[in-house]
């Protein structure tokens, strides 16, 4: 068999597999071609030369906000590269109608085909959307964003009903905020009616079933109502620690329940738990599992939520929903994740510039969380920040791959993508495990200007990010055009 490139000299990272082996990687047309030690050169346009680096497969950075607080064209642009640097060669982003992205509201049929006319040609990554179905008009265009379009999963915010995206707000600002009208309520029947309409889906098109799915950001908004006001009223607790009381724990473990419980009643049997911060989160989470066993729940945790403590230096710059935690809550996410009851790790990337974290904070004190948007980037970290700190615990290459690699891919139907065997895309990143660095905002090709990151010492630097067989990024440079193409999925085995 001809090839177009070999890649030599690297320890190919497989999902679920703890060994590292020595392998040459050989790509043609864009595909893994043939995974073996000693492929022969002969016919070969290109050599590369691996170092004896780490070899993973591309990672999947499956939650991401592109384009909420900059016109979609831009911000996919830096911040598609920023993903690049991070080994990210596939970005999932969440998108929604009402205030921020495109500032819009009304049906998905028009909303939707302008977000892929901007999208096209900016990024550089592979790229694909989540959407929210914000009014009940949106439910009746599920199937058609499934069926013509490839929207395979789609999301709910629990608080949005009643709290604002920042901080407490009023009902009347918030329906503004939804862009939704008189006969619209964004609320509990409202979730389980998108559910519904997603078990129904799963009937119609049973050779699909197994990648539609319902996301849920869990926290419920009476709950955030009243502990703000509590929190805000007594005064004692500032920055971050403040922002966790306001929005505590148990409110992730209610609304968990609630989902739960309304997927049980919907039959709506893939339900992803987003972005879980606690150990209340979690262990709500494992108890519905336990409740409802045929449910096939996901569970997420980011990266942010991994690496800082509301005692983090950052203070409002590392702002974000649902809130940064206690330092237990941080190593109980990582018990959780090291005993494989965590099924990915992610970025919650969301380009926030500075401005929008301290325009109007008293500058004497710069800790002012509740004048802060929410938010942070820091896609460009994942694999470093996941490889680095669980390395230090015990944690295989191999797990990493399942958490950043094959396991979101599985889920939300990106067949091709998220290991390194013949036939899947040849995205692949080459990992020096053991560069040591420190995290420079300064470095990133993120446009945000900063990083809650900042300082950090990180061991595992990605050194070279291929899509789909081409260079994309090396060391520290994105190369070449944007060349990222939308998935429209779920993405049958071999297929583009």
């Amino acid at each position: 068999m001809s090839l177009d490139t070999i890649i030599r000299n690297v320890r190919v990272v497989r999902p679920g597999v703890d060994d590292a082996k020595a392998l040459d990687v050989g790509i043609k047309d864009g595909r893994i071609a043939r995974v073996d030690a000693g492929i022969p050169t002969g016919d070969v346009d290109e050599i590369i030369d691996g170092k004896n680096r780490l070899a993973f497969p591309g990672l999947v950075d499956a939650h991401m906000h592109v384009g909420i607080y900059s016109p979609l064209a831009d911000d996919a642009a830096s911040e598609s590269k920023a993903a690049a640097m991070g080994g990210v060669t596939t970005a999932l982003t969440y998108f929604r109608t009402g205030q921020y992205y495109l500032n819009k509201g009304g049906p998905y049929a028009e909303f939707y085909p302008e977000v892929l006319e901007i999208s096209d040609g900016n990024y550089w990554v592979d790229y694909g959307y989540h959407l929210a179905p914000i009014s009940s008009s949106h439910i009746d265009e599920m199937e058609s964003l499934l069926t013509d379009h490839g929207v395979c999963s789609f999301k709910i915010f629990m608080f949005y009903g009643g709290y604002g995206l920042h901080g407490k707000t009023d009902k009347d600002a918030q329906r503004q905020f939804l862009m939704i009208g008189e006969d619209d309520s964004y609320d509990i029947a409202h979730f389980e009616f998108i559910m519904r309409s997603a078990r129904k889906l799963m009937q119609k098109y049973p050779e699909m079933a197994d990648q539609i799915s319902v996301s849920l950001h869990c926290e419920l908004a009476d709950i955030l109502n009243a502990y703000t006001k509590i929190v805000q009223k007594d005064g004692t607790l500032t920055g971050l620690r403040a922002y966790s009381a306001a929005r505590p724990p148990h409110s992730e473990g209610l609304a968990i329940w609630i989902a739960s419980y309304l997927a049980y009643e919907t039959e709506c049997l893939n339900i992803n738990l987003l972005h879980l911060t606690s150990r209340k989160a979690v262990e709500a989470a494992l108890m519905m599992q336990e409740v409802f066993p045929h449910i096939q729940f996901r569970r997420e945790v980011t990266l942010g939520h991994l690496l800082m403590d509301y005692d983090t230096p950052a203070a409002c710059h590392a702002k974000v929903n649902p809130p940064i935690r206690s330092r237990e809550d941080v190593e109980f996410l990582w018990e959780a994740l090291l005993d494989r009851k965590i099924d990915w790790v992610v970025s919650d990337h969301a380009c926030c510039s500075e401005e929008l974290k301290t325009d109007n904070h008293d500058h004497s004190d710069g800790n002012n969380i509740w004048v802060s948007k929410s938010g942070f980037g820091g896609t460009e970290y994942l694999l470093s920040g996941l490889y680095s700190e669980g390395s230090k615990r015990g944690m295989s290459p191999g797990h990493m791959a399942e958490l950043v690699c094959k396991a979101p891919a599985e889920r939300y139907g990106l067949a091709n993508k998220g290991d390194i065997a013949p036939g899947y895309d040849a995205d692949i990143v080459l990992l020096d495990p053991d560069e040591t660095f420190v995290v420079r905002a300064a470095e990133s090709e993120s446009l945000q200007g900063y990083t809650p990151f900042e300082g950090m010492e990180l061991t595992g630097k990605v050194k070279s990010t291929f899509l789909r067989g081409n260079l994309i990024y090396e060391n520290g440079n994105i190369v070449g055009p944007a060349t990222g193409q939308y998935q429209s999925r779920p993405v049958p085995r071999g297929n583009q």
